[in-house]
């Protein structure tokens, strides 16, 4: 898996690192104008990014690497990596979605509403992705993911 970059706070139980890579405004700009993102986009108030390094690293080495992104940051992985293979995570419906969206602790009503709005739009891109996969059972899903990987490495 990917650790992505934020502008945002951590979360109840997120830890630097490991879930995202928590870093001030000032640092994500820098890495920026670096070029040290894949993609790079500012969300809903804060900004968030895929290091370029640590997945470059990872294809080098023959690793699948697993990025959690929004369709815009998967638009842009395209554009750099051509042959990505794309999947895009469709919840069961958007009430179970905003259900979701509830239960995760640190983001405000105005935030969770503003990413509701935004949802139909992101699933009407699910066209430009290689497939899609109904997140309705976790391990399911997973399942799923594992096997397509499993697909693009068998000849």
């Amino acid at each position: 898996m990917s650790v992505s970059a934020t502008t945002r706070p951590a979360r109840p139980g997120e830890v630097d690192g490991r879930d995202y890579l928590f870093l001030d405004r000032a640092t994500f700009e820098k890495w920026q104008e670096a070029g040290d993102f894949v993609e790079s986009f500012e969300v809903f108030g804060h900004c968030y990014g895929t290091p370029r390094r640590p997945l470059v690293d990872h294809l080098a080495a023959g690793d699948d690497v697993i990025l959690e992104i929004d369709v815009q940051g998967a638009m842009a992985v395209r554009q750099a990596f051509p042959d990505a293979v794309l999947v895009f995570l469709r919840p069961p419906s958007r009430e179970v979605q905003r259900e979701r969206l509830l239960a995760r602790a640190g983001d405000a009503l105005d935030t969770i509403e503003r990413r509701l709005a935004k949802a139909d739009a992101e699933e009407a891109m699910a066209s430009e992705f290689d497939l899609v996969v109904v997140n309705d059972d976790l391990e399911a899903a997973v399942e799923q993911v594992a096997a397509i990987l499993e697909a693009r490495r068998t000849p």
